[in-house]
């Protein structure tokens, strides 16, 4: 994913929805977010997690 304000696209395969907090995280911190297999990861700083291991919310609905 390549935000808006780096050159990426104002697309909907190029957008995550984040709370105000999370948005502020990954402007501000070292989070990354990226599109894999067309879901978000959240990848989390190497404070947090030394092998910074990506996070993706299990979807739910599909698991039933």
């Amino acid at each position: 994913m390549t935000a808006w304000q780096d050159g990426g696209d104002t697309a909907l395969h190029n957008c995550v929805m984040l709370c105000r907090a999370c948005h502020r995280l990954q402007h501000h911190s070292e989070w990354e977010v990226r599109i894999r297999d067309g879901l978000p990861e959240l990848i989390p700083p190497a404070w947090i997690d030394p092998q910074r291991r990506p996070r993706r919310q299990p979807l739910l609905h599909l698991a039933a």
